[in-house]
């Protein structure tokens, strides 16, 4: 069975206003009753990726395992990675975490991986962090780093901890099993960007770069790109905003983008991430990897094309000693 791939997408509310099932030994509040902690749990298993561990293992496996790239030269501190179903958008973002776990076995793992994104089912005042003690997937648990959190809210009004929000759907959760795939001693903050105010932006781009000095992180932007049935316009409008990500043009996307030309559909999460890199001096951004689903579902042309793109964010490499 052929399955929509705008269902599978990041456009409309109305296709993504779905709600998590509740886990075996969890109650609906998200509570571990034998220890009191309090244990969050991604709501796209079964719909964005399976929701059976061995299922999902071998499938991400498979994707980071297919993608070829060149040896990353600099620590990576940041990524886009796209967020759609996996079966769509999962060998896009296989290239992403290939690199990152190459770079990982040469002793350059992140201490924490904060992860921004967006909520399908609408917008709210600044950027709502994930609270509790872990966030639960398929492939299990995984520590929230509350050090972390308590450091991006610290004086700052638009960055707060709120799980409303995350209760649903949301384009951040489709990056957890593929971090704890290949980081699995990191921590996690999870964080969604509810508007487009700079005041947001530069908050948040601040903490992170606050956050950097005391902690190896990387920053993670989950975000697909254009959809427009028009697969023209999508390949080309991606190409465009791609040359701009690599030579670190946050004004000039933000600049495109708006509510009826969402060249990406997570901007803001774009947006800071490519702030706080360049200020932590990185040089450009490396496009890894780039595809729609007009190139792979040729049939979805003139229907509904979505456009994924893989990209990474490396320090300069230091130089010889």
């Amino acid at each position: 069975m052929r399955l929509d791939p705008f269902r599978w997408g990041c456009t409309f509310a109305a296709a993504v206003m779905l709600c998590g099932l509740t886990l075996f030994g969890y109650g609906k509040d998200g509570m571990n009753h034998k220890n009191q902690q309090v244990v969050r749990r991604t709501h796209g298993d079964g719909r964005w990726f399976p929701g059976d561990k061995a299922a999902l293992s071998k499938m991400i496996d498979e994707y980071i395992g297919a993608a070829q790239v060149s040896p990353i030269k600099g620590r990576i501190i940041g990524a886009i990675s796209p967020h759609a179903g996996y079966i769509y958008s999962g060998p896009i973002a296989g290239y992403v975490f290939r690199v990152i776990k190459e770079q990982a076995a040469k002793g350059e793992a992140p201490d924490t991986v904060v992860i921004l994104g967006f909520s399908h089912r609408g917008g709210f005042g600044g950027v709502a962090l994930m609270d509790g003690d872990t966030v639960r997937s398929p492939l299990g648990e995984t520590a929230l780093d509350k050090d972390a959190a308590a450091l991006l809210t610290s004086n700052r009004p638009s960055v707060y901890l709120d799980y409303a929000p995350h209760n649903g759907e949301h384009s951040a959760e489709n990056q957890i099993p593929f971090v704890q795939a290949v980081l699995p001693g990191a921590r996690l903050v999870v964080g969604l960007i509810g508007d487009h105010d700079p005041k947001t932006f530069n908050e948040l781009s601040a903490g992170l770069g606050e956050l950097a000095k005391a902690k190896k992180i990387l920053v993670i932007a989950s975000s697909d790109m254009l959809h427009d049935p028009d697969y023209t316009l999508v390949t080309r409008t991606d190409q465009a905003s791609l040359k701009n990500v690599a030579t670190l043009q946050a004004q000039e996307l933000l600049k495109h983008w708006s509510y009826e030309n969402q060249i990406f559909c997570g901007m803001s999460a774009v947006a800071v991430t490519m702030r706080f890199v360049e200020k932590q001096g990185c040089r450009e951004g490396i496009v890894l990897r780039y595809r729609n689903t007009g190139d792979d579902y040729p049939d979805s042309r003139g229907n509904w094309v979505v456009g994924y793109g893989a990209v990474v964010f490396p320090l300069p490499a230091p130089g010889p000693r």
